[in-house]
């Protein structure tokens, strides 16, 4: 019953062989820097780990390694099914879908939407078709989830032809991350998740908030591209969006340049002068380093804005739910976030929130706040599990399709 996950970056190939119903993963991994002289994969079996050089490989010749370690542990044939992750999958899916000739077309049609991710999606499904001939492959789009959107969360006020004809509006992404900690939170909490109104921050190098009502998205922070709401690592997040214009004129870059540096060169990476990584912007601020220190001020006071933007979504809240790698390893995030939000009931256990680091996960809220806790993401796994689901393999009867 295992099931290869597949997850495409622009120059990455993460893998995982996984069993859909325990969540038992037998062997992952990551090949790096993809087309580059460098390029190398690590890889995870049995608690032994090796690293091996690509040699300025391609997906193609990442997944002949994984083949490889799959044959040297005989197990090509307990696979019995792939799951791709894909970015985004624009309005016509609702839910996974499996990977026909129609599917993979409808993912080409969205690069426009994606540039910088489904490129790279596709990349991976046609090196994992070509390396599994004949084997089942389902697509699990980050803006399924997000279908649910109502109209009032999902349009921009912008000319009807620009949603009619371009498909401009909010898709939301984090989507595979969102669904499956708000029903991890649920069970934690021990209530049934259609009974419950969450609130769940994604946060990593991409971050975004979700307002989950029942099981269902009735709102992200993301928008028509990943770049829309919180601050991240290397994403400027909301800015206005005449930014565009004004710096065209007065700087002479051009939309494709000022968009790459909103994507790449921004964030808190900018902010900082220094990274785009939370660890060591927390001990530079630690150290006294101003520009550490308003990167850290600014992330969490754009966080806290967009928590309680969620909960107008929701009306009632019921949970706030971190996660991610800053969302699990982070207590100093988590709690300059709750400091800001006592007016939505919450308060902060300053122990548990120290100790939920490093897997460990669980409330971090005081004994008089709406709880608050962390939920150790798997996307993986849960890819997994919606490839089961689509393809019958985990004994589900349900075959979702697509809209």
């Amino acid at each position: 019953m295992w099931t290869l996950v597949l997850n495409s970056g622009s120059s990455s190939l993460k893998f995982a062989v996984i069993d859909p119903a325990s969540g038992e993963t037998r062997l992952s991994g990551l090949a790096e820097r993809l087309g580059a002289e460098a390029a190398s994969m690590r890889i995870d079996s049995g608690g032994a780990r090796q690293t091996h050089a690509l040699n300025g490989g391609s997906y193609a010749e990442a997944m002949r390694l994984v083949l490889a370690e799959l044959d040297a542990l005989g197990m090509r044939q307990d696979v019995r099914a792939v799951g791709h992750r894909v970015v985004h999958g624009g309005s016509r899916f609702s839910a996974p879908a499996p990977l026909t000739p129609e599917v993979l077309e409808a993912i080409r049609e969205c690069v426009a939407l994606a540039p910088l991710h489904n490129p790279a999606n596709i990349a991976g499904i046609e090196a994992a078709m070509t390396a599994f001939p004949g084997l089942p492959q389902v697509a699990v789009f980050d803006t399924a989830f997000h279908q649910t959107l109502p109209e009032v969360a999902y349009r921009y006020a912008v000319p009807e032809a620009w949603y009619t004809q371009h498909g401009v509006r909010r898709y939301g992404f984090h989507g595979i991350s969102h669904s499956f900690v708000a029903g991890e939170a649920a069970r934690v909490l021990g209530r049934p998740l259609a009974e419950l109104n969450l609130i769940t921050a994604h946060l990593g190098n991409g971050s975004s908030v979700t307002a989950v009502s029942g099981g269902r998205s009735v709102d992200s922070s993301m928008g028509l591209t990943p770049l829309e709401g919180l601050v991240m690592g290397t994403r400027s997040g909301n800015v206005d969006p005449g930014l565009h214009d004004y710096l065209a004129r007065v700087s002479g870059l051009t939309l494709t340049q000022i968009t790459a540096a909103l994507n790449r060169e921004s964030g808190l990476l900018a902010l900082s002068g220094l990274t785009n990584d939370m660890r060591e912007l927390e001990e530079a601020a630690a150290r006294g380093h101003d520009g550490a220190r308003l990167a850290v001020e600014i992330f969490v006071y754009r966080l806290a804005q967009g928590i309680a933007a969620m909960a107008v979504a929701l009306g009632r809240v019921d949970g706030l739910v971190f996660t991610g790698g800053i969302g699990e390893n982070s207590a100093t995030v988590r709690a300059a976030t709750l400091a800001r939000l006592p007016f939505l009931g919450f308060r902060l256990d300053e122990a548990a929130n120290v100790a939920a680091v490093r897997g460990q996960g669980g409330p971090i809220g005081a004994s008089d706040s709406l709880p608050a806790l962390v939920v150790n993401t798997n996307e993986e796994w849960m890819i997994a599990r919606e490839t089961a689901e689509v393809l019958k393999l985990g004994g589900q009867d349900a075959v979702r399709g697509t809209q």
